[in-house]
């Protein structure tokens, strides 16, 4: 289906039939953005909240809107919170879709999701793409889209990767899941809402940057494997090219050019500069982090 086409009015209200899948939504006090997220998925089967002992309202108000809520105790190694909700949920639906609270499954997706799985097809898997919005604005540019992830699969064969790094918390935020089947592609977007403000986006990316750093330093006390087995697989080829960006130097200016300049940043506006400005700043902090746990003994302070 093309992105600009429309589902018309019989489809969208086929799907108050509810479409045979199964929502998967990690959340710690996640009361502000689960009410819109939750009103984007009246049409699924069925909706798990995973929750990791909230303190304002998130459990309340999942319970109010009809959502399973179960609680997740992370004990500090895997598994991490997705991979534990996979593994123990008793889903009634084969096909699981993972949504986070800050995002969104607009109307033209929701009706997509409910085709392919009614169409059956080949696929066990399905990959989604997602608009990021920061300081009011769909980020076009930067890099950040498109920006695909495999989200819709049957929950029995897909599993998140492990990265044993501390830092990121008790959920999957980078790692990618690994599907032990074939996927394809959905035409239609998911909206993400992930930075509100500034602030948000800074205090996430010192948390993320501490796990960068701590995964920089993973990897440069790995052994290697050769060439070819880096490029065989798409994930591995990825981190390896990722493990020579580790290496360059300034790389923070070379990911403020990238983003700004090559990935066309310039044409999303005063948000894409200062979006751009964000992310050199991170790649920053992640290096002055990786420094700091090279040459700064542990435990060493006033």
């Amino acid at each position: 289906m093309r992105k600009d086409s429309q589902p018309n009015p019989q489809n969208l209200l086929a799907l108050s039939q509810k479409a045979p899948v199964s929502v998967l939504i990690p959340v710690k006090n996640e009361e502000k953005n689960l009410d819109s997220c939750l009103q984007h998925l009246r049409w699924a089967d069925e909706i798990f909240v995973v929750d990791s002992q909230s303190t304002d309202g998130t459990v309340r108000l999942a319970e109010e809107m009809g959502a399973r809520v179960v609680q997740f105790y992370f004990q500090g190694s895997y598994p991490k919170k997705k991979n534990w909700a996979l593994e123990n949920l008793l889903f009634r639906n084969e096909w699981v879709l993972i949504v986070d609270a800050d995002e969104r499954i607009p109307p033209e997706l929701s009706w997509e999701i409910a085709q392919v799985l009614e169409e059956k097809k080949e696929y066990d898997g399905y990959y989604i793409n997602r608009r990021f919005f920061f300081l009011g604005r769909w980020i076009r540019h930067c890099g950040y889209y498109p920006s695909y992830n495999l989200r819709l699969f049957k929950h029995r064969l897909g599993r998140y990767e492990k990265i044993p790094v501390n830092g990121a918390g008790d959920n999957e935020v980078h790692e990618h899941v690994l599907l032990q089947g074939k996927a394809g592609t959905l035409d239609q977007d998911m909206l993400h809402f992930a930075y509100p403000s500034i602030t948000v986006w800074v205090e996430k990316h010192n948390r993320y940057s501490t796990w960068e750093a701590g995964l920089e330093e993973r990897w440069r006390s790995q052994g290697t494997t050769s060439l070819a087995q880096r490029m065989a697989d798409p994930l591995r080829r990825k981190r390896f090219w990722k493990r020579l960006y580790f290496r360059l130097p300034l790389r923070f200016a070379l990911r403020f050019l990238y983003a700004y300049l090559w990935k066309g940043g310039i044409w999303d506006g005063r948000p894409g500069f200062i979006f751009c400005i964000l992310l050199s700043f991170y790649d920053f902090l992640s290096w002055a982090k990786s420094f700091e746990r090279r040459t700064t003994p542990e435990g060493e302070g006033p």
